[in-house]
Order: C-alpha cells, then structure tokens, then sequence
C-alpha cells in the first residue's frame, strides 16, 4: 500500500523548516499548507482546531494532526524507519539518539526562543542582560554538540534527523533577532560548520532552500529569507 501523503502546516523559515527536511530525505509524499504569520493565521480558529497552542509546524498524519517538532520528528523516524532519519526501537544506539534529539529540542531549540522572542520572557528593562546571559547558555549548548558530533559522528551524520534539526538552528541563531547583536562565531564549532556545509550539498537541503527561499548557503552563511509566499515572522 502506497503512503498516505501528509499535509505540513508551515511557514518559510520557521521550525516547519526541519519536517520538510526529513520528509525530503525520507522520500514521503507531502504537501504543504501555508499558515500566513503576516495575517496571525497561527491563531486563527482553523489552525486552533489542529493545533491549540498556535504553533507551527503541525503535521496532519493519518492519526491526525501532530505537533512539536522533536514529537514529529521522531514519529516520521517510527514510521517510516527504513529512511535512516534515526535508529529503530530496539537498536543499541537508540537510546544516545533520542537524548540528543531531546536535548536538541526541548532545550537547545527551546532557549533559542528566548533569544528570539525576549519580551515573552522578562520585562523590556532587563532585555540586554537577558540576551547575554542566553547567549552564553547557548554558547555552551553548542560546545556540548561540537563535542558529541566530534566523537559521535555516525550518529549525526544525514539523513539523521539530529543533523536536519541542527542545521537550522544554526541558521536562526546567526540572523535572530534581528536587532540583537549577532553572537554566533560558526568556526568555534568546527564539526558544527562542517556539518552545516555538508547539509548544503544535500537535495533535500537544496529543494527546501528552493521552496522557502533561504539561499545557496542557508546554514553556513545564512542570508535572510526571500520566500514566494508567506512570510517568516
């Protein structure tokens, strides 16, 4: 039986970014359905339907709409487990990935939030502290990556989804916010760089890219995003 195709609810250059990323490797059937920021679609009644929290991305899967990248992401991993998105349930390294994909999501990606959308987490007085003192959390999340990438390797290497989860990231936290100054120094991380360089030469890197308007370079030298719809925030 053929899969179903999948329906991802996303906009350009926003974590939806990371599903299309591991549907392309995976070679599953996909369309994709705009939530315009530019109109607050996230919070209109349609896509509170799917997704109470006002998030993106949502995935609509035969099971119904899911959320939460690093829950989306694991379930495609599940699913389709021949793509080599990550090890099956029972492999002896499944254990090292989903810490590391938890670790990736519910706290290196969870902190790049509060660098991106300060004023949700402290008052406007306290913004510029906040920011460094982020900076420096993040900082030291990406060392403990660097490092697990260094020695662990064949556990980040594409199509694994720890690799097309950090790409991104590392695009983000070098454009965002905008109006903060920028911190992220790429080569102080080298097997990040590496990394992010070889995920360029990918197809799925580059038909994403292509879909949402990111660039030839949109991990390692990121420019901001010029999408043929919608819009990133």
């Amino acid at each position: 039986m053929d899969d179903p195709i999948l329906d991802l609810h996303y906009a350009p250059d926003n974590a939806s970014l990371i599903l299309r990323l591991a549907m392309e490797e995976a070679g599953v059937p996909y369309r994709t359905v705009l939530v315009d920021r530019r109109a607050d679609a996230q919070n209109s009644k349609s896509y509170l339907a799917l997704n109470p929290t006002g998030k993106i991305p949502t995935l609509v899967t035969p099971a119904g709409p899911m959320a939460e990248t690093g829950a989306c992401l694991l379930w495609l991993c599940d699913r389709f487990s021949d793509s080599g998105l990550g090890p099956e349930a029972g492999d002896g390294t499944r254990g090292t990935f989903l810490r590391w994909l938890f670790y990736i999501s519910n706290t290196v990606h969870a902190d790049l939030i509060r660098v991106f959308y300060p004023d949700r987490f402290v008052p406007q007085d306290t913004l510029a502290a906040h920011h460094e003192m982020m900076v420096a959390q993040l900082s030291y999340h990406l060392g403990i990556l660097d490092a697990a990438l260094a020695t662990e390797p064949d556990l980040f290497a594409p199509p694994s989804v720890l690799a097309l989860y950090l790409g991104p990231l590392l695009r983000w936290a070098a454009l965002y916010p905008t109006k903060a100054r920028r911190w992220l120094d790429l080569p102080a991380y080298p097997a990040l760089q590496t990394l992010a360089v070889a995920l360029e030469a990918r197809e799925s890197v580059k038909k994403a890219a292509l879909a949402e308007g990111l660039g030839d370079t949109p991990f390692s030298n990121p420019q901001y995003p010029s999408p043929p719809e919608g819009a990133a925030m």
